[in-house]
């Protein structure tokens, strides 16, 4: 009996051999490979979605579909324009190519001419060249989309013109495309073409105009474009105060959400490749389940045993799997978790340094006359900077614990950008002898004697 159970689970195995050979016969097209690729990009996936496309542009290539082909190129161009924008032009340049040896569709042509413009402008920008590649490119996009009335992408090919003439530096320019880019653009394409607005009248210090556009955007459940909104208002609200030191202090703070922001993406890029490789594994475990029943049911109804036994062990399984499915979701709203608390960390931070404003505004007062600041106000003074500036001078008096006091309210005075002669006015000496007080200090103290080097340049280190 037992030899003829064995005998007759050989034969199961056999028949399982032979389906999955068939099923082999068949391999995969490019055109499931993208989709697979885009897929996986669409859940954050990024290394996974590189693979697959290199994979497409190889079968595409094979089976001389240009279509896919150029397609891929293009998705992989885009998934490396952060990392490597060098190698997203490079990729981009044989998108293009591809199309132009074999056009299928005026749209897509705008779309490449348009993202190889704005890479060669990324590179441009980077090593400080010429944004003349980028301008040809789309200008050339531009020509074709107005040409063949495609609203859409004439919003698209403005808005990237807009950028690159903000980082030109010719703000007017790029406010000018930024409007024609706004007066064409539909509902979903106008955050774009906003965003280049805003940033051109903040660059220009006309703030008001700057608050309207970002208050425009509505971010809806894009959490890094409601980051971008906030932390510009943010900076609109302290360059209003004036408060210009403690400016960069807030974008520290900001940065440290787009850090949160970057992990929640990389959590979740895990949690999608480990949910991927489940649920190949529940496709090929429910695959093999049905092949087995199909075949050891026809044989003799004596292998339902072995079949039984294997389901229990699928179900086992799956159930194991739906439990590490919970972890890694519980994981992910962790991490939106600390996302919301940074947020608040950052509101409370504002709101610190505007509950602290008369203490400024006293010490930039301008003229010749005495300032006087009180032992509490000094110490507002130390706090505020110590929340803003990673307990800065607290660290100092740690390492310089022989520093006096006169010397530490120095630092201090210095770090915030006052002026040699408000200093003079609350230490009552002369400019001159502040500037032999900060001579000495950073010889004496800090060990210094380079002097290209200032007590500021040292502070800020």
């Amino acid at each position: 009996m037992f030899t003829k159970t064995v005998y007759i689970f050989m034969i199961g195995v056999l028949l399982v051999a032979y389906s999955c050979k068939q099923q082999d016969q068949h391999p995969q097209t490019a055109k499931a490979c993208l989709e697979e690729a885009e897929a996986a990009l669409a859940n954050d996936s990024v290394r996974l979605g590189e693979s697959l496309l290199r994979k497409t542009i190889r079968l595409a290539e094979e089976s001389k579909d240009w279509h896919t082909n150029y397609i891929a190129y293009q998705r992989l161009a885009e998934a490396l324009s952060q990392s490597n924008p060098e190698e997203a032009l490079r990729l981009m340049k044989k998108a293009l190519a591809i199309y132009e040896q074999h056009p299928d569709d005026d749209h897509n042509y705008v779309l490449l001419l348009d993202y190889a413009g704005t890479f060669a402008a990324q590179v441009a920008f980077i090593n400080e060249g010429s944004f003349n590649e980028a301008l040809s490119f789309i200008h050339r996009a531009y020509d074709v989309a107005k040409q063949k009335r495609m609203n859409d992408m004439m919003c698209q090919t403005l808005t990237s013109l807009a950028n690159i003439a903000w980082a030109k530096e010719d703000y007017r320019q790029a406010l000018d495309y930024a409007h024609q880019a706004e007066s064409v653009a539909t509902d979903n394409l106008r955050p774009g073409p906003l965003q280049v607005l805003a940033r051109s009248y903040l660059s220009l210090n006309m703030l008001d105009s700057a608050e309207t556009v970002y208050r425009k955007i509505n971010p809806a459940d894009d959490v890094h474009l409601a980051y971008i909104v906030q932390s510009n208002l943010a900076k609109i609200a302290l360059r209003r105060m004036g408060a210009t030191q403690v400016e960069d202090s807030v974008a520290e703070a900001f940065d440290q959400i787009e850090d949160f922001y970057y992990k929640a993406l990389e959590q979740k890029d895990q949690y999608y490749q480990e949910t991927l490789r489940q649920e190949m594994e529940n496709q090929q475990l429910e695959y093999r389940s049905q092949m087995y029943a199909r075949t050891l049911f026809i044989i003799v109804i004596a292998s339902l045993i072995v079949i039984s036994a294997m389901v229990l062990v699928v179900r086992y399984r799956m159930r194991a799997q739906r439990q590490e499915k919970r972890q890694l979701q519980q994981e992910a709203e962790h991490q939106q978790t600390m996302l919301h608390q940074a947020n608040e960390v950052v509101a409370f931070l504002q709101n610190f340094i505007l509950e602290r404003t008369e203490v400024m505004k006293k010490l930039n007062q301008s003229g010749d006359s005495l300032i006087t600041l009180k032992p509490h106000e000094w110490n507002e003074i130390e706090r505020t900077l110590n929340a803003i500036d990673n307990n800065r001078f607290a660290n100092l008096r740690e390492q310089y614990p022989n520093m006096q006091e006169d010397d530490i309210r120095l630092c201090i005075l210095t770090r915030l950008g006052i002026s040699n002669r408000t200093i003079g006015n609350i230490y009552c000496i002369t400019v001159s002898a502040v500037q032999h007080r900060k001579l000495k200090l950073k010889k004496d103290v800090f060990g210094e004697t380079n002097p290209d080097i200032t007590l500021e340049q040292i502070l800020t280190k």
